[in-house]
């Protein structure tokens, strides 16, 4: 990340917006925000791989699920935080992954400037080609501040994306189970 580049842009931004950048309580802003850039889009310098090769040999078939995995993402056209909760399901192949590293993955493409559409894709994929399961189901529910606070002001609207593989894609009762099972 280039900390520099992003401190110039803030001081751009906020002269652009009226402000003074002199100003006491602006004079660290631009530091303070590069800062905060390498933790909220610290996504870029990980690779889902890491965390998903931490496997174990398991001899189960069934759905191992892991839900409501709180995340925070921003998003790429505004530039504004989405967040809410992603819930994963898979069948094992002849491996399971220890459960945090579900969770890791998720924080890998929500560390991201990101469409949710696209992070939802994007670990089902990961899950997918790293742990070759018989199939994945991944279900993100999010608020965008981009539709809550500005444009069409809906605060509390939900978007509701998934993405499968493999035999969800095929085999509606186990879409139906792995949902029976986020009521749990």
């Amino acid at each position: 990340m280039d900390k520099k580049k992003i401190e110039e842009a803030v001081r751009l931004f906020l002269e652009g917006i009226g402000e003074d950048v002199s100003r006491e309580g602006l004079v660290d802003t631009p530091k303070r925000v590069s800062a905060m850039c390498d933790e909220i889009f610290g996504g870029y310098e990980k690779d889902a791989k890491e965390p998903l090769s931490k496997v174990f040999t398991s001899e189960t078939t069934n759905m191992v699920v892991e839900k409501d995995i709180r995340f925070y993402s921003v998003c790429e056209h505004h530039l504004l935080p989405f967040f809410g909760t992603v819930s994963i399901g898979y069948i094992p192949g002849e491996k399971v992954v220890g459960l945090s590293k579900l969770a890791r993955t998720v924080e890998v493409y929500a560390r991201r400037a990101q469409i949710q559409e696209k992070m939802t894709a994007q670990i089902a994929s990961a899950i997918q080609e790293e742990l070759n399961p018989r199939g994945v189901i991944v279900l993100a529910k999010a608020e965008h501040m981009c539709m809550s606070m500005r444009g069409v002001s809906k605060p509390g609207t939900t978007t509701v994306t998934y993405k499968t593989t493999g035999v969800f894609d095929t085999d509606d009762s186990l879409k139906e189970h792995f949902f029976k099972m986020l009521e749990y």
